[in-house]
């Protein structure tokens, strides 16, 4: 990390006013007294990090820490917050580089390739049934769609540069 004090400094009052509100027992604030507001935290100090002192490789850390913080603390609580954890890390993950490519003009592939992974999975009930295909021969591809994920990434991994 380029400058070390941004970190620790967000670090140690996050955890202090954590510490502080939990003590003073104040009723209202009763559901932020849990573990995903340390997520919250760390992750506000990653992306404090990563904007502040200009070290981008700590945003996209940030992001997936306080979205998960985030989508802990509204999942069951929210009516339209969605319950699937995994999409929403997905989801996350692809904020996540959208914000470093913002800043690096880096990994706006992967950006998007975790975009779309997250829609499917968000969304993989409603576009099973909004495209009624399935039965056909759309629904082979449909029902192995993780093995033809698998199949980019190793092709990704052993293609010959150019």
């Amino acid at each position: 990390m380029k400058n070390q004090r941004i970190f620790p400094g967000i670090i140690l009052i996050g955890f202090g006013a954590y510490l502080f509100l939990q003590q003073s027992g104040l009723t209202a604030l009763q559901t932020l007294y849990s573990w995903p507001t340390l997520l919250i935290i760390v992750g506000v100090a990653f992306l404090g990090q990563g904007f502040s002192a200009k070290d981008h490789e700590a945003i996209l850390p940030g992001v997936i820490l306080a979205g998960f913080g985030i989508h802990y603390h509204f999942a069951g609580k929210i009516l339209f917050w969605p319950n699937n954890t995994i999409g929403m890390l997905v989801l996350f993950i692809s904020i996540g580089f959208f914000l470093r490519f913002q800043k690096t003009n880096n990994g706006l592939f992967q950006a998007f390739l975790f975009l779309v992974l997250a829609l499917l999975l968000l969304f993989y009930d409603k576009v099973s049934e909004y495209l009624g295909l399935l039965q056909n021969g759309l629904g082979f591809v449909w029902k192995f769609w993780p093995g033809i994920i698998i199949l980019v990434g190793i092709y990704f991994l052993f293609r010959k540069k150019k």
